[in-house]
């Protein structure tokens, strides 16, 4: 075992992990970090927010023990310490993003605030110590698949009607019917509002009907198939801004409740790697069994305040549609955050939330600056 390696194993653990060896000191800014030679000669790669969040941890050891010592070491000495401290940290955080832009990664949530700060750069107040984010569109890209999900199950339905029964219906269209008829609904709830919608009149059926069936349970199964298909076949991942975001929420010591009227919420989150996150998920199977109505009716977003044992006004909700953000204002979360990633922020305008931001990489990017 090398010097370097016994080193490492020797050293404390921080937020669960060991912090990476020491980078090259401050006066060697001409070399190139000892982390990168060392990905150079093929040792395995590190995930730069990862070692990242390791120095945040020794940094922050640092800086209380030296607040532990400020009562025997002269001004002076403790002065000077002090801004040694400072001066490496901004060089760590310099090497960092050497680190990552040698390897195509992006350094521009990268930072090593103290803990004290992390509220600040997540654009919280005090008070906070819960957030409830929406999955898709905050925290995950999923609706494409759920719309192309409901599509191919409604067309299946349409041409069955035209070619057996001689009957036209209109197919679904996507730009309209999903927001009119399905978002934020339960998927029973979807297929009988489509259905209606079209001027149809199918059973109620039973949960154990065959995919496809026309049933409203046989049609709801066919189309969580359908989804189950998309999720193997092209995969899902969360946003790249919203991770970063839901770490450092972790790392501030706030918990986490995912809402969504997905039913397979808890099986993107594991596909994701955003579960072991999350505290508590109220999904559709959720809305189903306790009866809970859909935003703009506060019942979602209260569920989940109570998962966390938390008021909603110690809590943050993050939405993205006007009728969520409502939700959040009757519930009375101490603080409303609406994520317009297309840009169309007036369809906020008669909700007012506290922050309007277009993703959450925004907030931490304002903050990181700052």
């Amino acid at each position: 075992m090398t010097a370097e390696a016994a080193s490492a194993r020797r050293s404390p653990r921080v937020n669960g992990r060991r912090p990476p060896a020491r980078a090259d000191p401050p006066t060697a800014t001409r070399r190139r970090p000892r982390v990168v030679r060392q990905l150079d000669r093929g040792a395995p790669r590190a995930d730069v927010h990862e070692l990242a969040a390791a120095w945040r941890g020794a940094f922050e050891a640092a800086d209380s023990a030296l607040a532990a010592a400020g009562e025997s070491l002269p001004p002076a000495e403790l002065s000077t310490r002090r801004q040694a401290l400072v001066a490496e940290r901004s060089e760590t955080l310099r090497l960092l993003r050497a680190v990552a832009r040698e390897h195509g990664e992006t350094p521009r949530y990268l930072h090593l605030r103290p803990r004290r700060e992390l509220r600040t750069l997540l654009a919280l107040p005090p008070g906070v110590s819960a957030c409830v984010f929406e999955l898709d569109g905050v925290l995950v890209p999923s609706a494409e698949l759920h719309v192309t999900a409901w599509e191919q199950t409604f067309e299946e339905l349409v041409l069955h009607r035209r070619d057996a029964l001689g009957e036209h219906v209109h197919p679904f269209h996507r730009s309209t019917d999903y927001a009119r008829h399905i978002h934020g609904k339960p998927r029973l709830e979807g297929v009988r509002a489509f259905v209606e919608s079209r001027g149809l009149t199918l059973p109620l059926g039973e949960p154990r009907d065959p995919p496809g069936a026309e049933t409203i349970h046989g049609l709801a199964n066919r189309k969580n198939d359908l989804l189950l298909h998309l999720l193997d076949a092209r995969g899902v991942h969360a946003y790249d801004d919203s991770r970063r975001y839901v770490e450092l929420v972790v790392e501030a010591g706030l918990r986490i409740a995912v809402v969504s009227a997905s039913a397979n919420t808890p099986r993107i989150l594991e596909r994701t790697g955003l579960s072991a996150h999350v505290d508590a998920c109220v999904d559709g199977r959720t809305m189903v069994a306790k009866q809970l109505r859909k935003r703009p009716a506060p019942d979602v977003l209260v569920a989940a305040c109570r998962e966390l044992g938390v008021e909603p006004g110690a809590a943050a909700a993050y939405e993205t549609t006007a009728e969520g953000v409502a939700a959040a204002r009757v519930a009375g979360f101490g603080v409303v955050v609406a994520v317009e990633r297309g840009g169309g922020a007036g369809s906020f305008r008669a909700v007012h939330p506290d922050v309007l931001t277009q993703d959450l990489g925004a907030l931490l990017e304002r903050g990181i600056v700052s």
